[in-house]
């Protein structure tokens, strides 16, 4: 069994399967909800946790009641939670999402962790002691920086969730294993991100463009990789699973076919609503 910290952001997010998203003004019936906890590195804990590894998840939480809701969410999925800023009474982030039902498209509204921004933990070196892999998502930036410093120096691999640009990014970055960036990441001032991220000096980069072919850029080398064609029903939370699992198989091949392997459970995520129903169809094939 590996072990995993993640390090970012934890939600409480509000899902709704919809017909289509509401125009000003008007009043919608969902189709479907649900309640569950949410944030890229919170999702990709939940997804390397269920392929059967131990994983941490530090970030800010707090003692308001609804931290309780996500405290049990991740409990049952066993997930341990290092928690920030353990004093704080304000609801946790909220996150209302609404999910197109024929597309799978997505369109949320959210706080992510402004307000909650923490300083790193006296318990980071022993949540790290352990680790066999690293994952940052750049929503709790000072507590990232400090993780991916110490990693580096115990030879931890680092992975870094990037989503969307965020200040202080640059710093992570250049401690960075593995970057793996959205589409519509971009580091400012540069046109080409494959290229700028690789000149950071990030030995493996891979950019994913949905269900069109991922790009990366390994040992010099710049290919294309194909993912796999699903019927879409769901598309949030895919790339932190897509995160979680390529952490999961980057501990046992190489990254190539980490990529691959991860970009099989991400599209098995899209075939469900929600980010969970994935879970039971994914770790009972053989392979997984």
């Amino acid at each position: 069994m590996a072990t995993g910290l993640f390090v970012g952001l934890i939600t409480l997010d509000c899902i709704y399967r919809v017909s289509h998203v509401p125009s000003s003004d008007e009043k919608l019936v969902a189709e479907d909800s649900l309640l569950v906890a949410g944030g890229p590195a919170t999702n990709a804990a939940i997804a390397f946790a269920c392929l059967g590894n131990r994983a941490i998840v530090m970030g800010a939480l707090g003692q308001h009641p609804l931290a309780a809701t996500i405290r049990a969410e991740l409990a049952s999925y066993g997930v341990e939670v290092v928690d920030l800023m353990p004093e704080l009474v304000t609801p946790p982030p909220l996150s209302t999402i609404l999910v197109t039902a024929s597309t799978g498209d997505r369109a949320i509204v959210s706080r992510n962790a402004v307000g909650r921004q923490a300083e790193p933990p006296d318990a980071l070196e022993n949540a790290l002691r352990n680790a066999d892999m690293l994952l940052i998502d750049g929503h709790q930036m000072a507590a990232g920086l400090a993780a991916a410093t110490l990693a580096q120096r115990q030879s931890v691999p680092v992975v870094i969730d990037a989503g969307s640009w965020k200040p202080g990014f640059e710093a992570v970055l250049r401690r960075a294993t593995s970057a793996i960036a959205a589409a519509k990441f971009q580091i400012p001032g540069q046109a080409d991100t494959l290229a700028a991220l690789a000149s950071l000096g990030v030995p493996e980069v891979a950019i994913t463009h949905g269900s069109q072919p991922l790009q990366y850029c390994y040992q010099q080398q710049v290919g294309m990789l194909p993912v796999p064609q699903v019927t879409v029903q769901d598309t949030l939370g895919a790339g932190d699973i897509f995160h979680g699992a390529f952490c999961h198989y980057r501990l046992q091949a190489p990254f190539t076919a980490a990529l691959g392997n991860a970009a099989q459970v991400a599209a098995q995520s899209c075939q469900h609503f929600g980010p969970r129903a994935w879970i039971n169809e994914v770790t009972e094939q053989p392979g997984f």
